[in-house]
């Protein structure tokens, strides 16, 4: 088990990596060549500044039992495909029941967008979204780690 990270633009990559040495998951984050980045916990990965570059190289290397911190809902839908676990940056949990209709509010969002409206604003981003995550991240990863646990034993 392993934690993948898209970390171009990710805002909680410290806490990633506390929780993942708190639980001695290792954690792989994936960056393009516009970025950078350094740690003494986490592998570091630069792909190419293609599009998607990122996301392909974070699915390609996702396993079962992986879990990826991702805010794109197609990089999400295929980590659960591939039966991985996926969380986003405000520690919102992508699962099977709840992936359809977030992807489908991503197309009428874009299908908008493509129409002159404004469909959000980006607000700054406050401890609480931090704790937020870092309570949910934690919950995720020992869930993963018991769950695979679990499969090992049997």
């Amino acid at each position: 088990m392993k934690i993948l990270v898209d970390a171009d633009a990710c805002p909680v990559r410290l806490i990633i990596e506390k929780v993942a040495k708190e639980l001695s998951i290792p954690v792989i984050m994936i960056i393009d060549t516009s970025h950078i980045l350094e740690s003494d916990y986490s592998e570091i990965v630069h792909v190419s500044k293609a599009p998607d570059a990122v996301d392909i190289a974070l699915i390609n290397r996702t396993n079962e039992g992986d879990i990826a911190v991702t805010q794109d809902y197609g990089v999400a839908t295929m980590v659960l495909g591939k039966k991985g676990y996926a969380i986003n940056q405000n520690g919102r949990v992508y699962t099977n029941e709840n992936i359809d209709l977030l992807m489908f509010e991503r197309h009428i969002a874009k299908k908008q967008r493509r129409a002159g409206v404004r469909t959000s604003s980006i607000r700054k981003r406050t401890k609480e979204d931090n704790d937020r995550f870092e309570y949910s991240f934690r919950k995720l990863c020992k869930l993963a780690l018991s769950r695979q646990s679990d499969s090992s034993n049997s």
